[in-house]
């Protein structure tokens, strides 16, 4: 049986290798968090978390390490009330979020797991479903409420610095504004996910399909009330340099699906070779999605499109 202190250093190297892993990512897929991490006094890869359980033990540790929720396939049976409402339960708190229990016997060993946890304010891992197979791993959480009559835990998130672990914010206004920054970031990640699978995980413009290198861009950006929605018609899937030229009005894309190159990023991009691709993108049309019901919607394109013309 291991020592808190040797869970702590555990602890620490899970934290420090999702840092790692999470570096120019937003979502890691279940095959990058099955492979493990190193850690120290251990000649072999720990593991992150199980795909039989929700609530994680390694046997390395003495307590909980992490906590997942999944998104099942289409027609796969959901097991756990959490697995359906785990998003809807992270949009609608206000400082902690709900985790269903493993079952509905609150003395069961994975649920007093919880219970330990949040006696001892242990920092954990919770892996959030935002598509199947691909989660959000925010870090650190901890279990703030353990209420066996409902089944269920409340948790509630910090931050790190400069990979550190930071300890529970104190009050319920810290909470608050953490909470805030997770729900961005899950509804990004979300965003993207969806866009992504519509267009088959290839860019637009280029076809590119790299999905490590595609953004999902906002056709009206999400700030706008009325148009900004995160929804599949407001959003292309587009490579990262073609997201930030879009984003700066350099190319442009027409309610009919064309793309348009600016003067500006004519101007600029004199050289042969790069003028020669630069220039193989004008006139071109975006590559639709698989579904008519995800196609861009032409409101929205052409809203977007005055933007660009305005700019150039």
């Amino acid at each position: 049986m291991s020592s808190p202190s040797d869970d702590a250093l555990i602890r620490a190297a899970a934290f420090a290798a999702l840092d790692q892993l999470m570096m120019g990512r937003s979502v890691l897929p279940w095959g990058d968090i099955e492979a493990g991490f190193m850690a120290p006094g251990y000649d072999y890869r720990l593991r992150f978390g199980s795909r039989a359980k929700g609530i994680f033990k390694p046997k390395e540790m003495s307590g909980v390490l992490s906590l997942r929720t999944v998104m099942p396939r289409h027609g796969r049976r959901v097991w756990y009330r959490d697995q359906d409402e785990s998003r809807e339960a992270l949009y609608a708190a206000d400082s902690t979020v709900r985790y269903s229990f493993r079952g509905d016997d609150p003395t069961s060993s994975d649920n007093l797991l919880l219970r330990l946890a949040c006696e001892r304010q242990t920092p954990l891992i919770y892996f959030l479903a935002v598509a199947p197979a691909v989660y959000v791993p925010i870090y650190p959480t901890f279990v703030v409420v353990w209420e066996p009559q409902r089944l269920e835990a409340s948790l509630a998130f910090a931050s790190t610095s400069a990979g550190k672990i930071v300890a529970l914010p104190a009050n319920a206004i810290e909470r608050r504004y953490r909470l805030s920054e997770v729900k961005q970031r899950v509804h990004q990640a979300e965003f993207r996910e969806a866009v992504l699978d519509a267009y088959g995980s290839r860019c637009a413009i280029t076809g590119l399909p790299v999905r490590l290198l595609l953004d999902a861009s906002h056709i009206v950006p999400d700030g706008d009330e009325n148009w900004g929605q995160p929804q599949i018609p407001n959003g292309l899937p587009l490579s990262k340099i073609h997201h930030a030229a879009f984003d700066a009005n350099l190319i442009g894309i027409d309610p009919d699906g064309f793309v348009r190159i600016s003067e500006q990023l004519l101007n600029d991009c004199r050289e042969g070779d790069l003028l020669k691709a630069i220039e193989t993108m004008r006139g071109c049309r975006i590559r639709p999605p698989k579904l008519d019901e995800d196609r861009p919607d032409r409101d929205r394109l052409a809203l977007r499109f005055e933007s660009y013309l305005a700019a150039n």
